[in-house]
């Protein structure tokens, strides 16, 4: 498993999880991985950080982390059982499609992880544009259903 992080312009780390992701684990990335890169690509503080309802993220030890740092970044807060509106599935499956062109595949987990990276980095620029300008059109489509199934 991997965690991943990226923006409008910038592709941010992408780190190799060695076993189960807890909330301890995970606040050793928001703060080893996730702030150095929001420091860098939003130094004004304005930056956003989005992510899902997974268990370790919204662990006590990552929302006092994400608490304590509000003005480096804000955070989106997702309500429990609520629709995927996280981009990042989608720039997940665009990165899998890329792994599974590569050719010789990966047949080991090691070359799995170096196909992942490379492909990661080999983004074209400009790609992330897409998705992130979606997110206004993902919210609408999701107000106009009333937070049912949404096409987008």
């Amino acid at each position: 498993m991997v965690w991943d992080v990226c923006s409008w312009r910038d592709m941010g780390p992408l780190i190799r999880l060695e076993t189960t992701l807890t909330g301890d684990r995970y606040l050793s990335i928001l703060s080893n991985h996730l702030h150095p890169f929001m420091s860098i690509v939003h130094s004004d503080g304005l930056g956003q950080f989005q992510q899902d309802n997974a268990t370790p993220h919204a662990s006590r030890v990552a929302t006092k982390w994400l608490q304590e740092h509000s003005s480096d970044f804000r955070h989106f807060y997702w309500p429990p059982k609520s629709p995927k509106m996280n981009i990042i599935e989608d720039i997940r499956d665009a990165l899998l499609h890329a792994v599974e062109k590569r050719s010789p595949p990966p047949r080991t987990p090691m070359d799995l992880l170096t196909a992942l990276q490379d492909s990661w980095c080999e983004f074209p620029p400009g790609y992330l544009q897409t998705p992130v300008e979606s997110m206004p059109r993902r919210f609408a489509s999701l107000l106009r259903a009333r937070g049912g199934p949404t096409r987008y």
